[in-house]
């Protein structure tokens, strides 16, 4: 039955919003513009913020509904690998040749549920970050490298202390090309207008 939630976990994870909300509004294969990642700020970007809140919450629900299924049925264990399994699934979605976003918004789902007080610090750290800066990757990798610390500090169970780790690593991991640009100088800030 584990295995049958992570499968469906990955399932749910793999419907990519990003890719079907521009497709369905905007007319376009979110794929062939901007940065040609199937993301939220891909989608802010490219469609306005308005296309994207919409994005967002597609990729948001789907990291949420699959751990909270997860949580449910199997307690913490279970929580854990439908957040796990909802996030891989947005990254390397099976509709899209396992070609997908970044997984941030998708973690911000999952972190809801197994993680709500250290939610709203890093939805704080990541508005703060993003109204300093506008730069949105430099605000998902300092949240994901607070995440483990923060749960170390909250003294989170261990179960949760290494998937803390484990996806803040991950979701650094899938951001290593912002990052080379960040260093670089070349990383595109979140604009006021819709760039087609």
């Amino acid at each position: 039955m584990l295995i049958l939630v992570g499968l469906l976990s990955y399932l749910i994870g793999s419907i990519p919003f990003s890719y079907l909300i521009p497709k369905w509004i905007g007319k376009i294969d979110i794929r062939l513009h901007g940065s040609g990642n199937t993301g939220t700020t891909n989608v802010v970007r490219t469609l306005g913020m308005k296309v994207g809140v919409l994005a967002f919450i597609g990729d948001f629900l789907k990291g949420l509904i699959p751990t909270l299924i997860g949580l449910i049925w199997f307690g913490e264990i279970g929580g854990i690998t439908g957040a796990l399994l909802s996030v891989i699934g947005h990254c390397y979605p099976v509709w899209l040749k396992f070609k997908g976003g970044k997984g941030v918004a998708t973690s911000a789902g999952v972190m809801l549920v197994l993680l709500p007080d250290l939610f709203v610090m890093l939805l704080l750290v990541q508005f703060a970050v993003i109204f300093l800066t506008r730069y949105m990757s430099l605000a998902s990798i300092i949240s994901a490298c607070l995440l483990p610390v923060l749960s170390f500090v909250f003294s989170k169970s261990m179960p949760l202390l290494a998937f803390s780790i484990a996806l803040g690593l991950f979701v650094i991991y899938r951001h290593r090309s912002n990052l080379k640009r960040l260093i670089q100088g070349t990383e595109s800030k979140l604009g006021k207008k819709p760039k087609l």
